[in-house]
């Protein structure tokens, strides 16, 4: 490995080394600095003899003169082990939870291998969430990628500590299921949450945790979403274990991306951010998947908040291209103080229809989850029309969608933030509210199993004995 004096030029977190040769893309390099403290930083373009740098805790006290770069030959790389699981990670792998260092079984490239297409399996089988809206009507599918859309201040990162929470798979190999939690850009408070929030409840031993918070460096951000792949598909494909990966916020992800793309003077393409912006999300997003001849699999939650609640917005737009599906959060149901805030119309999953049914969830859930579908989108109709005519002139079937749409949303939708719904509970809930409806209104259902189904009886109960 050669060692190089001096720097070429230092321009916000890059440095230019001039006259390099066998240099490569995504390498590693040593920064030694004047004083003797060492730093680490990334190669991002090589030109002409001449490679440009990202250093990964800033240039601050780089001199022109006194620096020493050394470079690598490998692209940077994470310790792997199983004991990751239990364990806390800044954004770039470094743990941070005062455990030590990590006994390494084998190290892995952030960047990941592309998985062969024909090697793929076709995702089948469901994660049981314990949510309602989600289990019931947008199922996530092991080995799926399924994007949360939210906005400011909406309660995506309380929903993102109940999915961690409470998910598991629905067979017996419910014990080998884990799950790697991403947060970047994340300030204290928040960062402190998410961990105060696994150790409370003891989920903690089975999550790989990856922080890195609003004040860190951008660069260490760009890696965050990578470590968390990385060890996610080692304990997937190599310790065959059932790993949700869940990634928060990638909003913040693309920011740093654009602040990063800029600092190199490239050309931006929509908003700013670089025209490359889908390719990068798609070298992630295409990391989840069941593989062939593996037992384990990578399922993906990404979690984005769209800037002004625009979901034309580069990154959920791109996203939406990429992935299966999304569940898209409500401002209006966040403040009717409904939780978790899922807006159930604009959002779907596409794997949903191969992943449910007899012998994955209950044989009636396609049924039950159409009906729901199509009689919340009534719903919405006839709450237009009675703002036009008012209430009191709707037809008696139009006044009963209104009340089915306010017990669906206070009994369904609605749930306690450490309430764990079973898939035949939720279903047995779906059920009984449709029975709010008159009989010939559910038109999604044969009538054979509406005789098992419809009883008005179970929805008085259910509104004489819920505590909601």
């Amino acid at each position: 490995m050669r060692l190089y004096n001096g720097l070429k030029s230092i321009s916000g977190s890059l440095i230019a080394v001039d006259n390099v040769e066998g240099i490569g893309y995504d390498e590693v390099a040593d920064i030694r600095l004047a004083d003797g403290s060492l730093r680490r930083g990334r190669v991002v373009e090589v030109d002409k003899g001449r490679a440009i740098l990202q250093v990964f805790e800033g240039t601050a006290g780089l001199s022109l003169e006194n620096t020493r770069t050394r470079f690598t030959g490998r692209p940077m790389e994470i310790p792997l082990a199983e004991e990751l699981l239990g364990r806390v990670f800044d954004g770039a792998g470094r743990p941070i939870d005062g455990l030590g260092e990590i006994h390494a079984e084998k190290y892995g490239d952030i960047n990941g291998r592309p998985l062969n297409p024909v090697m793929r399996s076709y995702p089948r089988n469901y994660i049981n969430t314990g949510i309602s809206s989600i289990d019931a009507l947008m199922t996530l599918i092991r080995g799926q990628k399924l994007p949360v859309f939210s906005g400011s201040g909406l309660s995506h990162n309380k929903l993102a500590v109940q999915i961690v929470r409470q998910a598991k798979i629905a067979d017996e190999d419910g014990a080998d299921f884990g799950v790697v939690f991403a947060a970047m850009g994340v300030k204290n408070d928040v960062a402190d949450y998410f961990r105060r929030s696994f150790e409370e409840s003891g989920v903690l031993e089975r999550v790989v945790m990856f922080l890195n918070l609003s004040d860190d460096p951008i660069i260490e951000r760009i890696l965050t979403p990578k470590c968390a792949l990385t060890a996610a598909e080692y304990l997937a494909f190599e310790k065959n274990m059932h790993i949700l990966v869940i990634l928060t916020d990638m909003t913040s992800y693309g920011e740093a991306l654009r602040e990063f793309s800029s600092s190199k003077g490239e050309i931006p393409a929509r908003k700013g951010y670089p025209g490359y912006l889908y390719s990068d999300l798609a070298s992630m997003y295409e990391r989840a998947g069941v593989v062939e001849g593996s037992i384990g699999s990578v399922t993906q939650i990404p979690i984005l908040t769209m800037p002004n609640d625009d979901i034309t917005h580069p990154i959920p737009d791109l996203t939406g291209y990429i992935t299966e599906g999304q569940i898209v959060l409500d401002r209006e149901l966040e403040q009717k103080g409904i939780y978790p805030p899922v807006s159930v119309l604009p959002s779907l999953s596409r794997l949903m229809k191969d992943g449910i049914g007899e012998g994955y969830t209950r044989a009636d859930h396609s049924d039950c989850a159409n009906q729901l579908f199509a009689a919340y989108a009534k719903v919405g109709d006839a709450r237009s029309l009675a703002s036009v005519i008012g209430e009191d002139e709707l037809s008696p079937t139009d006044k009963a969608y209104l009340r089915f749409g306010e017990l669906f949303e206070k009994y369904f939708l609605n749930q306690y933030f450490d309430e764990n719904r079973s898939i035949d509970q939720t279903l047995d809930l779906g059920w009984t509210l449709l029975s709010a409806l008159p009989r010939t209104a559910l038109d999604r259902v044969n009538e054979k199993l509406l005789d098992e189904k419809y009883h008005p009886e179970k929805l008085d109960e259910l509104l004489r004995t819920s505590p909601q």
